[in-house]
């Protein structure tokens, strides 16, 4: 999307000698080629199947596309179902490494943000490994991907990254280029496309739906968030189900999330405030 990973794309097609055509070449500071958003204005979001557009028209023409947001730390994976939701993809991811990582030992923690996907819980808990659920902020990653404890650590707005294939420490920041290339891993190894790999987790785990809803809130309603406490919420059961747990800190690291959520066994929703 016109940022620094397009030197990075054209010296791995030339090194690797792969099979990859880089379709966007133009770096523009005023971004010019890039579609609005749904509101109108212009994202570099490659989350977004309105800013990734372009690269949604030419699918067909590939096995599988990918892009990255300027700074290269955010993913987008397009296939012949179009544009994947981060969260689903991060759940293949998780699935995919666990399986096909034998250097990896099996003390290594999964980290997830808790406002990304239960169906990331739901993979972990199938391989008996240990999930590592975090406040928002891909910061809280960082000290177990240097230290080697944590696997994987991915957050529900397509950031993500992983040790190297030998358990070792890459980045400590997300990658996104990373996982574009892991999404091709993926495809050559398993036969599957990324979409096509979720759709078999479905099929084990069921379904989950999931909505964000962001609402203007004044300096002093934000503040409020951070007051929450489990006990300011009274009801026992939400959408008919037993509330499991009320969690105002996260239960990889113990820190205030800002906020609250709320779970029960088959489901759950937060209420948090934005930092920006």
């Amino acid at each position: 999307m016109g940022g620094t990973a397009l030197p990075v794309w054209q010296a791995i097609v030339e090194h690797f000698g792969l099979n990859l055509e880089v379709v966007n070449t133009t770096i523009d500071a005023n971004f010019s080629f890039i579609p609005p958003d749904h509101d109108g204005k212009i994202r570099m979001d490659c989350s977004s199947a309105y800013a990734m557009a372009n690269l949604l028209k030419i699918k067909d023409r590939f096995d599988i596309a990918f892009g990255n947001d300027p700074d290269a730390d955010r993913h987008g994976i397009v296939d012949a179902n179009g544009l994947m939701n981060p969260n689903h993809f991060l759940a293949v991811c998780v699935d995919y490494l666990i399986s096909h990582r034998p250097q990896w030992s099996d003390s290594l923690k999964i980290g997830k943000t808790l406002v990304s996907s239960s169906m990331i819980d739901r993979v972990v808990a199938s391989h008996n490994r240990e999930l590592f659920e975090v406040p928002v902020g891909f910061k809280w990653f960082v000290d177990g991907l240097h230290e080697g404890w944590l696997a994987f650590g991915g957050e529900e707005s397509a950031g993500a990254s992983l040790l190297t294939q030998a358990g070792e420490a890459w980045s400590t920041d997300k990658d996104g280029i990373a996982l574009c290339l892991l999404a091709a891993e993926i495809m050559a190894v398993t036969g599957k496309t990324p979409s096509e790999y979720y759709q078999t987790l479905t099929e084990r785990f069921g379904e989950p739906f999931y909505k964000r809803v962001d609402t203007a809130c004044s300096a002093e309603e934000k503040a409020a968030f951070k007051s929450l406490t489990a006990e300011s919420i009274t009801d026992t059961t939400l959408a008919g189900d037993l509330i499991t747990a009320l969690v105002v800190k996260a239960l990889g690291d113990q820190v205030a999330i800002g906020g609250l959520k709320v779970t029960t066994e088959n489901g759950w929703f937060a209420a948090l405030p934005s930092g920006t």
